[in-house]
């Protein structure tokens, strides 16, 4: 009788943590942002780039993402003279419609001409796709670096 209790419990503690399993796959970290949100009310919805279905994506993929920001940067021109160099951590929110919004500079690069700039080609890229939570689109926390080399 105590071999079959035993296994009783060991199933119950297998079938608990196939539960608790499945049920951890569909969480979700979403948090709330408002900085001027972009109709102008209230608090909305962000995900995690991690914690959605499909995570955005700038036009054409990471390569053309890539080549827009080595185009669009203009290094500042007394960090150029003084040879700073540095590399900018940024946040921004991909929207449902897929425009960028609550850009941010996370980590900076310790000049503030850098930061700037790093900022200034984020609010220049084109609407990116937007991310997908069971086939709804909704906003998405993205964080990418911008490096200033010379």
């Amino acid at each position: 009788m105590k071999l079959s209790r035993l296994s009783l419990l060991l199933l119950l503690v297998a079938l608990s943590a196939l539960m608790f399993d499945a049920s951890a796959q569909h969480m979700r970290n979403v948090t709330a942002c408002n900085p001027l949100s972009p109709n102008k009310s209230g608090y909305t919805l962000v995900y995690d780039y991690e914690s959605v279905d499909v995570r955005p994506q700038f036009p054409g993929g990471e390569r053309s993402m890539i080549n827009f920001i080595n185009d669009t940067r203009e290094y500042p021109y007394d960090a150029y003279h003084n040879h700073i160099q540095g590399r900018v951590l940024c946040s921004f929110v991909v929207g449902t419609d897929g425009k960028l919004f609550d850009i941010q500079v996370i980590q900076g690069s310790g000049d503030d001409s850098l930061d700037r700039e790093a900022m200034r080609v984020i609010s220049k890229m084109p609407k990116w796709v937007a991310g997908m939570v069971s086939n709804s689109k909704v906003n998405v926390r993205c964080i990418i670096p911008i490096a200033f080399r010379l």
